[in-house]
Formats: structure tokens, C-alpha cells, sequence
């Protein structure tokens, strides 16, 4: 039986974690406002809409023509997961950025290049959808924009709460990096129990 709560639990979990896109949105709404940065976050939320679909209906067919995949690609994936807990732990206090670019078109090509959401879709999906889901493209692509609607819904967060999270994460980065990281640990557990 498909699980909402561990499927939730770890694409909130996910989105919700620094990366690419919610570093980059915090940057600029730091610099230029919540609304001159919207335009930035709206091509997060396209691109990542296509990523998702495209790495969903990628996903999909692979399994079907490999099923044996599902256990490889979940066991890579709850690593990467693991590896991404460590480097959020051991992260120092101060957050890079970057303003070169904060249109449209750069939220939008920034997905193309951004690893953490392909790891997210694909780990969602031979984990948690796929098993329950796979061959039944409707549900898949809503799952595909599901996913994408999270990822958007945390960037716009990073985004209203620029400056608090960047004071936030420079004054308790200790404790901060440390629960994320048990967070993200735990997404890794859902993975690999996911076969028990």
C-alpha cells in the first residue's frame, strides 16, 4: 500500500534542505526583494516542472524494461541521501552566493544542471511511486508535479525568509546542520526499509 507519510516526509524533507535553488533564492530575494525575485523562482518552479516529468517518464520506462533497477538505483540514491547528510553536518556557518543571475531564464536553465533534484525525482519515484504507480501516466505525471510543487513551495520560503534564514542558519548553524542532517538520514532509513 502506497505511503503518504514516508513519500511526504521525504520530499518535504528534500525540498526543504539547502541546495541550488534555495540558496539561489535566498540570495536574491536577500538582494532585490521578495518581488523583483519572483521572476527568478518562477523559472525554478517551470524548470523543475519539466525536470520532474521528464525524469518521472524516464524513470518509469527504465523500470519497466529493467525491474531489477529498482533496488541499484534506490540503494545509490539513499547514498547520495547519507552523503548529502554528512556534508550538511560537517557545512560550516556561511552560506555562498551568487547574484550573477536572477531572471526568469536562469531559474529555469538552473535546473537542467541542478544534481539534487534529479536525485529527488528518482529516488521518489523507484522508491515510494514506481512500485505502486509505474505504467499509469496520469498519476505519474501528478506525482511528477506534486514534486515540483513542493520543491517550488520551499524555494518560495527560502525566498520571504531571505534574511531571517541567513541570520538564522549564521547564529544556530551547529544545531541546524546536525538536524537536518538526522532528517535526512532518516529519508535514507525510508529508502532502504522501503524493502523489508
Amino acid at each position: 500500500m502506497f505511503s503518504w507519510l514516508h513519500f511526504l516526509s521525504y520530499a518535504i524533507l528534500t525540498a526543504v534542505t539547502p541546495g541550488p535553488n534555495n540558496i539561489m533564492s535566498m540570495s536574491n530575494a536577500g538582494k532585490l526583494g521578495f518581488r523583483k525575485s519572483f521572476p527568478f523562482n518562477l523559472g525554478i518552479w517551470v524548470g523543475f516542472s519539466i525536470v520532474m516529468l521528464l525524469c518521472t517518464f524516464f524513470c518509469n520506462g527504465l523500470s519497466q524494461l529493467l525491474p531489477k533497477i529498482r533496488m541499484p538505483m534506490s540503494v545509490l540514491g539513499a547514498a547520495y541521501i547519507l552523503w548529502l547528510a554528512w556534508k550538511t553536518f560537517k557545512s560550516s556557518d556561511h552560506i555562498e552566493e551568487n547574484h550573477l543571475h536572477s531572471g526568469f531564464t536562469a531559474g529555469l536553465l538552473l535546473q537542467f544542471v541542478n544534481p539534487k533534484i534529479y536525485i529527488y525525482c528518482i529516488v521518489s519515484m523507484e522508491a515510494y511511486i514506481l512500485p505502486f504507480y509505474q505504467g499509469e501516466f496520469l498519476e505519474l505525471t501528478l506525482f511528477a508535479l506534486l514534486l515540483a510543487f513542493i520543491g517550488f513551495l520551499f524555494t518560495l520560503c527560502w525566498a520571504v525568509f531571505g534574511s531571517v534564514f541567513r541570520a538564522l542558519f549564521s547564529k544556530y548553524a551547529r544545531i541546524t546542520n546536525t538536524i537536518m542532517a538526522i532528517l535526512l538520514v532518516y529519508c535514507a532509513a525510508t529508502v532502504l526499509l522501503s524493502y523489508v
